[in-house]
């Protein structure tokens, strides 16, 4: 049967595009659903406020009258912008091995893009790098962890088959936690913690926590945009309260480390227990049990998952990325983690994966961001 795209009109089809991935991935062991109440709140744009500044296309892809397809088109114009470019975005693409239902959706989203004066197509990527980037190319016998996408093997040879290349790609180490610290390390903790200058600061508690986030975020504005961080575009104050939003209730204050000089916030690193048995037994609803089961998932779990971190420029060198390290070292030892996750991490970042480096990391995951030209010549999916 003749394959046919549609766009997503209306709360049924809303739905059957959030749930499709479900039905496409089952039997996979390594997939991991999304939360969906958080889902809900992503593709609304009541409650999203990236809606307000970015254009959107959903897409379902239909055959004999089934869903069998999904993609998200994204122009996110205020990036642009900021960058001065003319790039769209593709994401959240989902099917099973079909390069008919596949080639028919990357060819509606890149027409729409060059219709509104599109030079290229980059993904797949969210509004923002705080969503998932990338397809997996390498690590496909790990499992997934909450914050990346968890594709099929033929996908990274399928968007090649279609003109797409490499435009970035995102490492992530695995680190052991170590019973012992090396002694370069701790020479270096000890002397940043007897300088005197900074102060870290440690929460027990969300309630804690909450006095930092609104620091935190400016901190990461500031450090992501002067980075250079791929696809970043800082957040306005809406935006950081539903980010808060979004991860505040799935976050452990163990996990919460920070440095202050005075009352300035000038360095922080968050990470999380990972979640995805949990949210695998939930099946992604948190109501009305499944948030126990993912809470019951964070303690039993002996992996911990780095979500952001940044220091601030002036303060970089100065073994601040170390005083943090290690008490985020401590903290795995006292709740009998065993490896960290060190999530993406662009290949190009060559000062932060010298340091996982140097702490016995090894990639074992490798994430990659395909572009393509949308000029006449490019290649369209057949």
């Amino acid at each position: 049967m003749a394959v046919t795209i549609k766009e997503v009109q209306g709360r049924r089809a809303l739905r059957r595009f959030i749930h499709l991935p479900a039905k496409i991935h089952a039997g996979h062991s390594a997939w991991v659903p999304p939360i969906y109440m958080d889902e809900r709140n992503y593709f609304n744009p009541k409650k999203n406020t990236a809606f307000s500044y970015c254009d959107t296309r959903l897409l379902l892809a239909y055959r004999d009258g089934k869903a069998v397809g999904r993609i998200m088109g994204i122009i996110n114009n205020r990036h642009n912008s900021f960058r001065q470019e003319k790039t769209a975005r593709f994401g959240y693409l989902e099917a099973r091995e079909d390069s008919e239902v596949i080639g028919a959706l990357m060819r509606q989203v890149e027409e729409w893009a060059r219709e509104k004066g599109m030079e290229r197509i980059v993904g797949p990527y969210g509004f923002s790098d705080q969503d998932p980037e990338g397809f997996m190319i390498e690590g496909f016998d790990s499992p997934s962890t909450i914050t990346c996408y968890y594709n099929f093997d033929w996908m990274p040879a399928m968007m090649e088959s279609f003109g797409y290349d490499k435009d970035i790609d995102y490492v992530v180490y695995r680190l052991e936690v170590p019973k012992e610290f090396p002694e370069f390390f701790t020479k270096i903790y000890e002397r940043a913690c007897r300088k005197g200058d900074f102060e870290v600061f440690e929460c027990n508690k969300k309630r804690e926590f909450k006095q930092y986030i609104k620091p935190v975020l400016h901190l990461m504005n500031e450090c992501y945009s002067d980075s250079g961080i791929y696809g970043y575009t800082p957040l306005e104050e809406k935006e950081m309260d539903e980010l808060a939003a979004r991860y505040l209730p799935l976050l452990d204050p163990r996990f919460v480390k920070g440095v202050k000089r005075g009352d300035e916030v000038v360095a922080f690193i968050i990470g999380m227990p990972n979640l995805v048995e949990g949210i695998q037994r939930s099946k992604g609803r948190l109501l009305p049990f499944g948030i126990f089961k993912i809470l019951r998932a964070s303690k039993k779990t002996k992996q911990l998952d780095f979500l952001l971190g940044a220091i601030k420029e002036p303060y970089r060198g100065r073994g601040l990325d170390v005083l943090m390290g290690m008490k985020m070292f401590m903290s795995a030892q006292d709740a009998g983690m065993q490896v960290i996750d060190t999530h993406h991490e662009m290949e190009t970042n060559l000062r932060v994966r010298g340091g996982m480096e140097r702490m016995g990391g090894e990639i074992y995951k490798r994430f990659r961001v395909y572009k393509k030209d949308l000029s006449p010549a490019g290649t369209a999916p057949a």
